[in-house]
């Protein structure tokens, strides 16, 4: 969901030619697949269109982009554990440090939580997105 609203904040500014954006997840389940119809229904009703497919993050993600960004403390771990010895430009960090409402560090994970769940995912990514995206704007 975070990839298809930054994607979606990239459209309207008109600066999409000026970022490559992709997501992956930390495990090796769900590779191939689309995003759980919650997340595309709550997507779509919110104007953002979702096109991707999982894969899993790998690698030569520490090469390709400059931003690596963990929903929560579990996905940092993961990402940490293959993260390359050599010295690397990339920053890790964390979403809801550009949640200006951050209770938590960490984004809760929907699955269990309804609709009313996925929906509060996608405002915490809303807000976190904007201010991501001002901070790299500036």
């Amino acid at each position: 969901m975070a990839e298809g609203i930054f994607d979606d904040l990239l459209q309207k500014n008109n600066t999409a030619h000026l970022f490559e954006v992709d997501s992956a997840g930390t495990g090796n389940y769900h590779i191939g697949e689309q995003p759980d119809p919650r997340t595309l229904k709550n997507a779509r009703a919110n104007g953002v269109i979702l096109n991707h497919k999982c894969r899993q993050f790998v690698e030569q993600d520490f090469y390709d982009f400059d931003y690596i960004i963990a929903m929560d403390d579990s996905n940092k771990a993961n990402i940490l554990k293959i993260k390359p010895e050599a010295e690397l430009n990339v920053k890790i960090i964390k979403m809801r440090q550009y949640d200006p409402l951050q209770k938590d560090t960490n984004v809760p994970d929907p699955w269990f939580g309804g609709e009313k769940g996925f929906d509060e995912v996608y405002q915490i990514l809303l807000r976190s997105c904007k201010n991501f995206y001002d901070s790299l704007i500036g």
